[in-house]
C-alpha cells in the first residue's frame, strides 16, 4: 500500500484537485505521483505535498499552427505545490533522458494512473537513460545546495539531504549504469557501508528529521562533509567521460502519443 492509499491520508485533497484541474483546463490526467520528499523518504511534519502529473487536451488542441502553452501551473495552496506537464511535452524530454521525469515514473507515492500511459512510457525507459546527462543533473543539485547553504563551520543541516541524495544518485549511476531509485533509504542502505562513520552520520541526520526535530542552523558533520567534497571533485571528472546513452526511435513515441489519444478521447 503506497502513502497514497493509506486512509485518512491527504490524498483526497489531491484527487479532488486533479479532478478540479481536469474540469477547469478541459484535460485528462494520465498520471499524478508524488515527487519531493515524502517521495525521497524524508519528509518534515510539515512538508507540502509535491504532486506532479501528466496530462493531455483534445485532438483538436493539437491541430493548431500555434505554439501554446504545454504546462498546468497552480499557485502553492495550504501543503499543496502541483503541477503538470502537457504529453507531448513530457514525449520530447523523455528523449532527452529528463531526470524529473524518469524519478516520477518510478515514485513510490502514485495518486492516480488511469490510462495504460506510464506504463508503456516505463517500459521503453532502458533505451532513453544518459548516464552522461542524468549524472550531470544531480551533480548540478548536489554542487548548488552545497554551495548556498553547506558553507562555514555552522550551516543548514537539513540541506545535507539535499546535497546527499544527489551525489548518491551519482554513485548508483556511476556503479549501476541504471536510474537510481528515489528512496533515499534504498540509496544509503546499498552504497554506503554500515558501520562507517559517515553511515552513523547519516543514520543519526535521518533519525532526528524523521522525529520531526528542526534541523536548521548547526555545526557542520565532519563524514558527510567530507564526502561531500570529495564526491562533487570525483563526479566533476566523472560525468564527462560517461556515454550519452541511446535514443528511442521517434515513431515509437509518436505512436504511443496517438494511442492515447484515442484511448483516453475514444
Amino acid at each position: 500500500m503506497t502513502q497514497a492509499d493509506k486512509p485518512g491520508s491527504y490524498h483526497a485533497v489531491i484527487r479532488q484537485e486533479l479532478r478540479r484541474i481536469e474540469k477547469e483546463e478541459r484535460v485528462r490526467i494520465l498520471y499524478a505521483c508524488e515527487s519531493g520528499s515524502r517521495a525521497w523518504g524524508f519528509p518534515s511534519q510539515d512538508s507540502d505535498y509535491d504532486v506532479r502529473f501528466l496530462y493531455i487536451r483534445p485532438v483538436e488542441w493539437y491541430l493548431s499552427i500555434f505554439d501554446k502553452r504545454d504546462v498546468i501551473e497552480k499557485p502553492v495552496s495550504g501543503m499543496l505545490d502541483i503541477n503538470g506537464w502537457d504529453l507531448r511535452k513530457a514525449l520530447n524530454l523523455f528523449r532527452k533522458s529528463n531526470p524529473p521525469l524518469l524519478e516520477w515514473l518510478q515514485s513510490p507515492i502514485i495518486y492516480e494512473e488511469s490510462f495504460r500511459t506510464a506504463g508503456l512510457i516505463r517500459a521503453i525507459s532502458p533505451l532513453t537513460f544518459s548516464p552522461k546527462s542524468c549524472m550531470y543533473h544531480y551533480l548540478h543539485m548536489a554542487r548548488g545546495n552545497f554551495r548556498d547553504y553547506l558553507q562555514g563551520e555552522r550551516v543548514r543541516v537539513k540541506k545535507y539531504f539535499y546535497v546527499i541524495r544527489p551525489l548518491l544518485a551519482c554513485c548508483w549511476i556511476e556503479q549501476f549504469n541504471d536510474m537510481p531509485p528515489m528512496s533515499f533509504d534504498a540509496l544509503v542502505e546499498r552504497l554506503i557501508p554500515e558501520g562507517s562513520g559517515l553511515r552513523l552520520e547519516i543514520d543519526a541526520l535521518l533519525a532526528r528529521k524523521k522525529a520531526g526535530e528542526e534541523l536548521d542552523d548547526g555545526p557542520r558533520l565532519p563524514h558527510i562533509h567530507q564526502f561531500i567534497e570529495e564526491r562533487i571533485q570525483h563526479f566533476d571528472q566523472v560525468a564527462a567521460q560517461l556515454p550519452a546513452g541511446q535514443s528511442v526511435q521517434d515513431e515509437q513515441l509518436n505512436e504511443l502519443f496517438r494511442e492515447t489519444l484515442k484511448e483516453v478521447w475514444k
